[in-house]
C-alpha cells in the first residue's frame, strides 16, 4: 500500500510540474492547429507518443509485462471522443490540464473537475451505466493496427518514429519567433526549472519518458495500465460517497500527484494565485467538465488515456480517439471563437440605414 501511494504520487508530481512548467495544454494545442494554424503542440504530442511507445514496447519486448489491445468499442469511441474535444473547449483544459491548472488556484478548473468526476462516476457505476453499457455493445473484434495489417508492432513504431523524426526535423529548421520576456531574476537549475521558458519539444520528451515510467510503477501494484486521468478521478468519487476502498488504486494516487506537482511548480515559479471566474465562465467551466466526463467516460479514455496512451500502443482505439478529440475541439472553437467574431465583424461593417 506505501509503495503504491509513493510511486503514484511521486509519478503523478512529476507529470504535474513538468506539464505546469511546460505548460503542455492539449486543448489550446488542438484549437491552435485550427485558429492561428499552429501546429507544434501537437507535434510536440507525435514526439511524447513515439517515446512511449519505443520504451513500453521495449518493456514488453523484455518480459516486464503483457498488453492485449482488446476489443474496439467502436461507436463509443467516436462519439465519446467527439463529446470530450467539444467540453475541453468549454472547461478550459482537457483532463489533465484542468488537474494541473487547477494546482495553479483556478477555481474555475476546480468547478470543470466537479462536473468531470460527476459524470464519470456515473457513467462507471451509477445512473448512467446502462447508457454506456448499451453504447459499447457495438464492438470490432481486432483493436491493434499491427494484427490488422498482420506485420509486427516494431515495423509500425518504426515508420511512425521516422515521420516524427521528419517533421521535428522540418520544424525545428524554420525560423524561430523571438517572444520578448522580461530580464531573468534566477540563475542556474532554478531559472531552468522556474523561470526559463521551456521548449515544447522538449517538455514532450519529459512527458514520453513519464509515461514510460508510468507503466512498471503502476503494474506493480497491480494495476495493468499506464497514464490514465478519468477512471482514478472518478474513482475519488465514488470512493468519497461508499468509502469503498476498493476504488483506491495507483491511479487515484497519480492524478492527485499532478495537482501536488502543479501546485508546487506554480508556487515555486511565482504563478500560483486563486482566480475566481465569472458567472458565464463558471457555467461553461461546469459545463464542459460535465461533457469531458461524459465523452471520456464513453470513449474509455482522455486526452492522455487514449490520445498518448493507446496511440503509443498502436490501437485503433487511440488514433481514432485522437481524431474525434480534434475534431471536437475544432466545431466548438468554430462557435466559440470563429461565428462570434464573423457576426462581431459583419455588425462593424453593417451600414445603417
Amino acid at each position: 500500500m506505501i509503495q503504491m501511494i509513493l510511486t503514484g504520487l511521486l509519478c503523478g508530481a512529476l507529470l504535474g510540474f513538468v506539464m505546469q512548467r511546460g505548460r503542455f495544454c492539449l486543448t489550446g494545442g488542438f484549437r491552435d492547429m485550427y485558429l492561428a494554424k499552429d501546429n507544434r503542440m501537437f507535434y510536440a504530442l507525435l514526439i511524447a507518443i513515439a517515446i512511449q511507445s519505443i520504451g513500453v514496447y521495449t518493456l514488453i519486448s523484455l518480459g516486464v509485462f503483457e498488453f492485449s489491445a482488446g476489443t474496439l468499442p467502436i461507436i463509443a469511441v467516436i462519439i465519446g471522443s467527439f463529446i470530450f474535444g467539444i467540453g475541453i473547449v468549454f472547461a478550459g483544459g482537457c483532463a489533465t490540464g484542468t488537474w494541473y491548472r487547477a494546482g495553479e488556484g483556478l477555481i474555475g478548473s476546480w468547478i470543470a473537475l466537479a462536473g468531470y468526476m460527476l459524470t464519470a462516476a456515473m457513467m462507471k457505476s451509477g445512473a448512467l451505466l446502462p447508457l454506456d453499457t448499451t453504447v459499447k455493445e457495438v464492438q470490432l473484434e481486432n483493436n491493434s493496427i499491427a494484427a490488422t495489417f498482420g506485420v509486427n508492432n516494431w515495423i509500425l513504431i518504426g515508420l511512425f518514429t521516422v515521420i516524427v523524426g521528419l517533421i521535428v526535423y522540418r520544424t525545428l529548421r524554420k525560423p524561430q519567433v523571438k517572444i520578448p520576456g522580461l530580464k531573468p531574476k534566477r540563475t542556474g537549475l532554478a531559472h531552468i526549472l522556474f523561470e526559463k521558458r521551456w521548449h515544447p519539444f522538449i517538455t514532450a520528451i519529459l512527458i514520453g519518458l513519464i509515461a514510460i515510467l508510468a507503466w512498471p510503477l503502476s503494474v506493480a501494484a497491480g494495476r495493468i495500465s499506464g497514464l490514465g486521468i478519468t477512471t482514478p478521478s472518478a474513482n475519488i468519487l465514488q470512493f468519497l460517497v461508499t468509502g469503498e476502498w476498493s476504488f483506491i488504486n495507483w491511479g487515484v494516487f497519480l492524478v492527485l500527484g499532478i495537482f501536488i506537482g502543479s501546485l508546487f511548480a506554480a508556487k515555486m515559479s511565482g504563478e500560483f494565485r486563486f482566480r475566481l471566474p465569472d458567472v458565464k465562465t463558471t457555467i461553461q467551466s461546469f459545463s464542459g467538465g460535465i461533457m469531458m466526463g461524459f465523452g471520456a467516460a464513453l470513449a474509455g479514455g482522455c486526452s492522455i488515456g487514449n490520445g498518448l496512451v493507446m496511440t503509443a500502443m498502436m490501437t485503433w482505439q487511440g488514433w481514432i480517439s485522437l481524431a474525434f478529440m480534434i475534431l471536437g475541439t475544432w466545431t466548438a472553437s468554430y462557435f466559440v471563437y470563429v461565428r462570434p467574431r464573423k457576426k462581431t465583424r459583419q455588425s462593424t461593417h453593417a451600414i445603417p440605414a
